[in-house]
């Protein structure tokens, strides 16, 4: 069951998309937890046939969990980041045209539209209008399967992951004998998530299958295996939403180089991501495979003068020893501690060089917590938050001191930081009374990765409540009476040939909607980014130190 924040926002998607109807069923199912059809049926209101058609729905879409159990029966649960997810479906589009064409961003669209879809019916809805370019979505629906854009849609993928796992946590402690230790609890949940996680690879490789051997010719069978490897009719395929969210996390690192160095450091990094994309597979990866320098290299093109950006002993250096430079000052190699760690994007270990995903991870989400602070409570605020995640706990009279402002002014920063739950405070009793007049009250960020963790989820519920703000208002300005009326007329055949059809009046009218809904657009993307860097860039780590 979703928060208050998260359930709204979630409403009010399922209704854009999908409708009242199913956005009613989801609601129900939000602010309920888990029902089953005859539940949701009482809770909705309608009638029986139209919740389970908009539950044949949100299951086709992959936002509806579904499961069975001796105690409960059929359940039927909803899948919160499946819906919102719904928010990245442009940029979706936009990088699989930068990858793989028009026919590749055609293919991810329509699998977006229909949710799933069998490879025969992709090309028969795409070539209906054109026979020839039936080869064409062939091989890119090759290549978006071969290289995991798409993935194959199965029984598996529609059981919450959350069952199964407690299942096979059951499963793992019913085989310790005797009252469980901590370090036997803990081995059963690992071996439960192995479990899983080695189910769903398994249940992903079944996209591809073998050539009949009449249809491998003699020059393919001395190529590799997978020159033989066709799309499987059979599957039902989905959009893999965990690759392409690895190329916006690549351009954010891309990014927030280029703010930290210059435009040449930014081209070394975005070779250094290409040379290891391919084995890219989950944001909650730790770090890149390692690759070496000249690799690097072969990705940057000729014309491309790094030498700009930096300064060498050398009149004209090559462009290997120029990656090598920018890797070296990328990795913090000038200081070897743990703060240069911290501030590094790369490492360098005998000559191979990884993309240090967990730390770039951690401090970007501090930069957004910052950035958040700074908009809330000032300059002081950040200056007050950076305080307490370098030295810890203090008292507020030692906050005052070390961070030269008034205490006046402290005492009030502090109690505001405290409301939005971006610090806390620890008692100190002297006595064993706990009296309120014997007792210091110290001020800290973090214990070891609790309040860090809160501060986050108050940032993100907050986050979600804005994009819910943004998409009421951008419904709320279309629903005026004039605007609805313009854009009604636009839509007649007559008008969409030739807007010179419509009045000066009405072409102004259109125009300030262009605008306003040009802006929220701009403005949701904004907030959306920070929603991807705290929500999915969180791998999980238990330590969260910055």
């Amino acid at each position: 069951m979703a928060d208050a924040e998260t359930g709204r926002l979630c409403t009010q998607i399922t209704e854009s998309h999908f409708g009242p109807l199913a956005a009613s069923v989801a609601s129900a199912l939000l602010t309920r937890g888990r029902l089953s059809l005859g539940q949701l049926v009482r809770f909705t209101g309608l009638k029986t046939r139209t919740v389970r058609l908009a539950i044949l729905v949100l299951l086709q879409h992959n936002i509806l969990w579904y499961s069975q159990t001796d105690e409960e029966g059929e359940m039927l649960e909803f899948n919160t980041s499946e819906c919102l997810m719904r928010l990245r479906f442009g940029k979706f589009v936009w990088q699989a045209q930068d990858l793989f064409g028009t026919s590749g961003a055609e293919i991810v669209q329509l699998l977006l539209d229909h949710g799933k879809l069998r490879p025969p019916d992709i090309l028969s809805k795409l070539s209906v209008f054109d026979t020839k370019s039936s080869s064409i979505y062939a091989q890119t629906l090759h290549k978006l399967v071969t290289a995991a854009y798409l993935k194959p849609s199965t029984i598996l993928s529609h059981n919450s992951p959350r069952d199964k796992r407690i299942k096979y946590e059951a499963e793992e402690k019913a085989k310790i004998s005797g009252f469980p230790t901590a370090k036997e609890l803990r081995e059963a949940k690992e071996t439960a998530e192995a479990r899983l996680k080695r189910e769903e690879e398994e249940a992903e490789k079944a996209g591809l299958k073998q050539k009949p051997k009449a249809q491998i010719s003699h020059r393919s069978s001395k190529r590799k295996t997978g020159d033989g490897e066709v799309v499987d009719d059979e599957v039902y395929f989905r959009v893999n939403f965990q690759k392409f969210n690895i190329h916006i996390r690549n351009k954010l690192i891309e990014i927030a180089v280029g703010e930290r160095f210059n435009e040449s450091a930014t081209e070394v990094i975005r070779a250094t991501l290409k040379a290891t994309e391919a084995k890219q597979k989950s944001l909650a990866d730790i770090r890149s495979d390692p690759t070496s320098t000249s690799a690097i290299a072969m990705h940057i093109d000729d014309e491309d003068n790094l030498g700009v950006g930096i300064v060498t002993s050398s009149k004209k250096p090559s462009n290997a020893s120029l990656v090598k430079d920018y890797l070296l000052m990328m990795s913090s190699a000038d200081n070897p501690t743990p703060i240069g760690r911290a501030a590094s994007f790369v490492s360098l270990v005998e000559n191979k060089i990884r993309v240090e995903f967990e730390t770039i991870n951690r401090r970007l989400r501090r930069r957004v917590l910052e950035a958040v602070t700074r908009e809330r409570h000032g300059d002081d605020g950040v200056r007050i938050l950076r305080l307490l995640l370098d030295v810890g706990k203090m008292d507020e009279k030692q906050v005052s001191k070390v961070a030269m402002m008034a205490n006046k002014d402290v005492r009030p920063l502090l109690s505001a930081l405290s409301s939005d739950f971006i610090i806390s405070t620890q008692e100190v009793p002297r006595s064993a009374d706990r009296n309120p007049t014997r007792t210091f009250y110290l001020w800290y960020f973090k214990t070891r990765h609790v309040d860090l963790q809160k501060a986050y989820s108050t940032l993100l519920g907050s986050l979600y409540k804005t994009l819910y703000n943004i998409s009421i208002r951008r419904q709320a300005e279309r629903e005026d009476p004039i605007l609805k009326a313009v854009l009604t007329k636009r839509e007649r055949s007559d008008v969409a040939q030739n807007e010179d059809l419509l009045s000066r009046l009405e072409r102004d009218v259109l125009h300030e909607w262009e605008n306003k809904r040009k802006k929220m657009t701009v403005l949701e993307m904004r907030v959306e980014e920070a929603v991807f860097v705290l929500r999915d860039l969180d791998t999980g780590e238990n330590n969260y130190d910055l």
